[in-house]
This record gives C-alpha cells, structure tokens and sequence, in this order.
C-alpha cells in the first residue's frame, strides 16, 4: 500500500460513482479541489470527497483531467509497466496475433483496453512503434520503452516514437519523432501474408490501419472476378486484398498524392507488373458521380469524419451524402463496405445515417455483416467509448 507519494486531487460529493463502476476517465467538473502544484503529466492519487482513495492516475489540463492508471493503491513504476504490457502480450498471444509466421502486424497496446490510457503501441515485424495521447504517457516514455523491450525479448530491435500529433497543442512539450531505441531503415511488415511498407515517419496514425485487417479478410472473400474500387485508399490495404482474392480489375482513389503513391508501392511490392490495378488522386464525390454503374464491390472507408462532438451533426450528415453517392453509383447486386472510424459517432448513429442514405436513394439494401475493430483493439467492458471503428456490409439491388 502507499502512503503520501503521489499528490492528490479531491472529487466533489457524488463524483466517484462512476469511478466505483471503474471507468478510466475523470472530467473536470467533478473535481473539488487539488493539492497545490501539480503539473501537467504528473501521476496523482484520486479522493473522495470524504478523503477515502478511488484511484491513481496521469493528470492533465483539459475535459479529461485524470486518465485512470490503476484503480488499486499502487506506485506507477518499472513494475507497473511491465506487468500491463506482459498482460497486453499475453493476450495477443491468446488469440494469435503474435509469434504468427503469416502475420507481424498488430497491435499490443491499445490505450483504456489495456489499462493504459493515453498509449498506443503497434508492432510492425521488429520495430514496435509507440505513440502518446496524453502528456502523462510523454513524461513516462522512456520508462515505457525500457519496460516495453523487457517484455517484448527478441521480438523488437527497435522503438520509434510518433506523438508530435497527437499530444495536446497546448501544453508545450516541444516533442519530436524518433527512435527512442534501435534503429532501422526497414519499414516492410507482413499482414496475412501480404507485405506492405509502413510510412510510421510521416503516414496517418503510426503508419498503418492495423484495425482493418479482419476486414480486409473479408473483402478478399467477395473480390473473385469483380470490378472494385477502393476510395479512400491511403495505403492500399484493401486493394491489395482484393486482388489476391481474384479481383479483375481494381481502383484505388485517395485525394492525397502521397496516398495514391504509397498504395501503388503496396501493390507492386506484392504484385509487381499486374495490370489490374490503377491509382488514381481525385476527390470521392467527383470521382464516384464520373463513375456511375462501373463497379461490382465498393470500398468507402473514410478519414474521421469527426473528431469531437461539436461536430458531430455535420459529421453525420457527411456520411449520408457519402453514402448515398456510394449506393447510387454501385451496379445492381453490388457489395459496399462503408466504415466509420469516428470514436464521437455511436453504432446506431452511424447505421442510422447509412439508413437514411439507403432511403434516400430508394434502392433496396440488406445487411451482409456488421464489422468492427479486431480482437487485438479490445473495449474495455467499463469503458464502452473505445469502440470506435464501425463498419456494415450492404448487399444493393
């Protein structure tokens, strides 16, 4: 047990109770008062209002002014890291993601699923590339990479950094992406036997959509001699998939150039010389009203089209239009997957307004599957929040 190490914040009366059902997060307006001179990053314990403990974890300044560590009374050390990311491990190794000779891509750490919000680690053959969404974690990256590489063994020879966009703007931290341990200039991982060039330097997230990689399976399955396009491309993943799974002609379309290149690079790293394939830069909207009735299986995936709730309404109404464009340009008997990464955008939301696009266009839809992310993205079952990837299968007439 610990006695006075940490510095404490006290809740208002009443504030605890959703602690007592162990969501990680604490807002700010349920807090009383704080011991004087807590900076930002600092690990804190957490009071009731009558001084009893509740939890201890990283505070900042922000909505979300405590992310729960630990809600035992606990030092956050050497050990601590250790035990959560071993615990990480072996779950991936449950459900074999890990050690799999067809498939060095996945993710190990995944923020409040594993106990440790604020850190996403993602692993790409020998280079497990780590990434902050809280100053606490910042302050205790070192920490973590030392624990990360003890727990890991021989699986990783290196550790790069990548937060610089996804730490809070205000607070200051000047931080740069880097090697934090090892080196490499090899940026090639293999997912399901397909191998890919992961951009963790300069590409979205930490290089790669880990989380689509079931869904891609999928895709594989419905490609045989169909004409697909895959809007929103970035890296190419599902194109790739598609033409292993027999796809007679495949089109990727992305609005960035560098997108449209990476996925180009993708395809002829595993499909050098195959003709089936074409990239092009354009925007969705201009390129799918230029395309009308061409194409048997429709991939739109595309970036967050919210990223908090002030915006969520416009977001909505952006994923009907984009849908119904989807829907109107798709041949009879065609197959759209449509997905929703926004964390902000609830299931029946994001359903509700593919419906409404459905309704809009008067085509008759069915629901093949509902997709989401993979095992190796757990929910925490206190924390509903973090299922944030939705996806439906439509079958149009």
């Amino acid at each position: 047990m610990m006695t006075e190490t940490y510095k404490k914040i006290y809740l208002k009366r009443g504030k605890e109770e959703s602690l007592l059902r162990f969501h990680p997060w604490i807002f700010s307006g349920a807090i009383h008062h704080a011991d004087e001179g807590i900076a930002e990053g600092e690990t804190v314990r957490v009071m009731s209002s009558e001084g009893k403990f509740i939890a201890v974890g990283h505070y900042q300044i922000g909505t979300i002014t405590v992310r729960v560590l630990s809600f035992s009374d606990v030092l956050i050390n050497d050990d601590f890291w250790k035990q959560r990311l071993n615990a990480a491990l072996q779950m991936r190794q449950r459900i074999g993601v890990v050690d799999n000779p067809q498939n060095d891509t996945y993710r190990l750490v995944h923020g409040e699923g594993d106990g440790l919000p604020g850190l996403i680690v993602d692993c790409y053959g020998p280079t497990a590339v780590m990434q902050a969404h809280s100053v606490g974690m910042h302050v205790c990256r070192e920490q973590i990479c030392k624990a990360l590489v003890d727990v890991m063994g021989g699986r990783i020879a290196q550790i790069y950094y990548k937060s610089e966009t996804t730490l809070p703007f205000k607070s200051g931290l000047g931080q740069e992406d880097g090697f934090l341990y090892g080196s490499t200039d090899n940026n090639l991982a293999m997912e399901n036997g397909l191998q890919f060039n992961i951009d963790w330097l300069r590409g979205q997230k930490t290089g790669f959509f880990v989380d689509q990689r079931e869904n891609r399976s999928l895709l594989e399955h419905y490609a045989k001699d169909k004409t697909i396009l895959n809007m929103f491309c970035y890296t190419g993943g599902f194109s790739v998939y598609a033409m292993r799974g027999g796809a007679k002609l495949v089109h990727s379309v992305d609005s960035s150039a560098k997108a449209v290149e990476l996925t180009n690079r993708n395809v002829e790293l595993n499909f050098p010389g195959d003709s089936r394939h074409e990239a092009f830069c354009d925007d969705a909207f201009k390129y799918l009203d230029a395309n009308d009735n061409k194409y048997d299986l429709i991939v739109l995936d595309p970036p967050a089209f919210a990223k908090h709730r002030g915006v969520l309404r416009n977001a909505l109404k952006g994923y009907t239009r984009l849908n119904a464009r989807g829907l109107e340009r798709i041949k009879h008997g065609g197959i759209l997957f449509t997905f929703s990464c926004s964390q902000v955008v609830t299931k029946d939301q994001f359903r509700n307004a593919v419906f409404t696009a459905a309704a809009q266009t008067g085509r008759k839809v069915r629901i093949l599957h509902q997709l989401h992310q993979p095992a190796d993205h757990p929910i925490n079952i206190y924390h509903p929040e973090g299922e944030y990837l939705k996806g439906l299968v439509l079958y149009v007439e």
